[in-house]
């Protein structure tokens, strides 16, 4: 019998496939830091440790404890270092050690699997793929890097579930560069921008993971509408997208609310679809989960019928809801793609104002992403001060910039039409770091191009400012990423709107 160890069991990309191989009976144990925290006395038990323990996880202390010679390997993700005492305690005992996505692609050679690949939407395709297959009777198994809700109000992790059918459907990460080790059955390439990685590397790996499946004789499925995707298709047939060519095309796009209707034509079928999330772009990953799911045998209609119910992903522009006639919402978003498309999505909805709030993870990233985040932050704003000459003298574009001091933030936009974008410092989740640049930096850069963009260094101050500023018809757009606190800060919004 098979025996893994996962180090850093914890994280959203660990647990989901250490939940799934203990789902098939496999014997798994893991680690993670605050565990040891917990079981020396100086914490209370992490509900995540709870989560694994109820799925028959046997959770340790990130010292070594845990690691015995009889385990079939280890397994780390790139996070961790050389000098983990449970990577060394392994390497002592000649246990092997597996990368995470080297067990993944193992995993995905034994079931029939669909792997989603893209620099945006990954979590939320992987998601509806699965719920469709799962109306479908399939009983899919699935591992993604975000939690589905309807798993989580069932006090799961959420991140993975072992189902008795055929077929598995996984998130496929690009940003580390072990994209390239997949050979599924499906594989899907959603888009490609700007993110972890500079546009001529991302394209390298994209082309190889395409490489991987035509090699193989497995069926690609494109995202023509991204002009940066689309040369990577084989079949236009198998592809989706807004143009008559494609095998599952979008039509007739229009948004009611927080939802969205359009129709989807194949093989001469036209179907109406509404499915209950914002923005245009969740026409594109609701067609790209459509096409996935046609290759698995499931019936247009069903598809449409499937995604009606689709009860949305953790921090996936999830709405959390309306405070004092102030709409909350909270995204993981946090790359210049999917910041755009998710202020986008919060205006197709928003009778008023959306209030947008930003903090960037990591100095390296943030600086290596400023001019992009700039660009298409400034592009993605109501700004009257530059698309409405007029508004000119009615509505005062001057941005406040300050650190630390909310009440510099007070007339961000309160008696303007123009959206507003606020930032709080970046976060930082140790090692050693170069900090040259802060989220400041991307205020100043807004307030320049004509923005309204306001820095507060203290995320709380920050979130007072905010709050003081909306008005009934407003939202505010939480986005971020990495940092396990930020749900905690939603709820913290959530209460100061409450009391407002």
């Amino acid at each position: 019998m098979y025996s893994y160890f996962f180090i850093g069991v914890a994280g959203v990309g660990m647990s989901a496939i250490a939940q799934y191989l203990s789902g098939r009976g496999v014997e798994v144990r893991g680690s993670d830091r605050q565990f040891g925290e917990f079981l020396a006395g100086n914490c209370e038990k992490p509900r995540v440790m709870e989560q694994l323990e109820e799925c028959g996880i046997k959770c340790f202390a990130q010292d070594g404890s845990g690691i015995s010679a009889d385990l079939s390997a280890v397994v780390v993700s790139t996070a961790i270092e050389d000098t983990n005492p449970d990577l060394k305690r392994a390497k002592e005992l000649g246990v092997p050690v597996m990368h995470r996505s080297e067990m993944l692609a193992k995993i995905s050679k034994e079931a029939k699997t669909i792997a989603v690949s893209g620099t945006s939407g990954k979590s939320t395709v992987t998601a509806m793929i699965y719920h469709i297959l799962q109306y479908a009777g399939l009983q899919p198994s699935v591992m993604t890097g975000a939690g589905l809700v309807n798993l989580q109000k069932e006090g799961k992790i959420g991140n993975a579930v072992s189902g008795s059918g055929e077929w598995l459907v996984v998130e496929a990460d690009e940003s580390d560069g072990t994209l390239v080790r997949y050979e599924p059955e499906v594989g899907l390439i959603l888009n490609v921008d700007k993110d972890h990685k500079e546009m001529s590397e991302l394209q390298e790996i994209f082309g190889k993971f395409r490489s991987n499946i035509l090699n193989n004789g497995k069926t690609l499925i494109v995202n023509d509408a991204h002009p940066l995707a689309k040369p990577f298709s084989q079949d236009r047939h198998n592809d989706f997208g807004t143009e008559s060519y494609v095998g599952v095309q979008g039509i007739d796009f229009r948004t009611e609310g927080p939802s969205i209707i359009f129709r989807c034509r194949h093989n001469n079928e036209l179907v109406k679809f509404t499915v209950p999330l914002p923005g245009r772009h969740n026409m594109e990953n609701a067609l790209a989960a459509t096409a996935a799911a046609l290759q698995a045998g499931v019936s247009l209609r069903t598809c449409a019928d499937a995604l009606s119910t689709f009860p949305g992903v953790f921090r996936r522009h999830q709405i959390l809801g309306t405070f004092n006639g102030v709409t909350l919402v909270d995204d993981f978003a946090h790359n210049p793609a999917k910041i755009s498309a998710s202020i986008k999505s919060a205006q197709s909805f928003t009778a008023g104002r959306v209030l947008a709030w930003f903090q960037p993870h990591g100095f390296g990233p943030t600086r290596f992403l400023r001019n992009d985040l700039v660009e298409f932050i400034n592009k993605a704003l109501r700004n009257p001060g530059v698309t409405q000459a007029a508004a000119d003298s009615t509505c005062d574009k001057s941005a406040a910039v300050s650190s630390g001091n909310a009440a510099s933030g007070e007339q961000t936009a309160e008696n303007c039409a123009a959206d507003s974008m606020y930032f709080s410092e970046i976060y930082y989740a140790g090692g050693t770091v170069v900090r040259d640049i802060s989220a400041g930096d991307l205020a100043n850069d807004l307030v320049a191009l004509g923005s309204d963009a306001v820095y507060i260094e203290n995320r709380d101050e920050c979130a007072a400012a905010m709050v003081k500023a909306a008005q009934p018809g407003d939202t505010i757009l939480l986005m971020g990423a990495r940092d396990p606190s930020l749900e905690k800060f939603a709820q913290s919004v959530q209460k100061l709107l409450e009391a407002k």
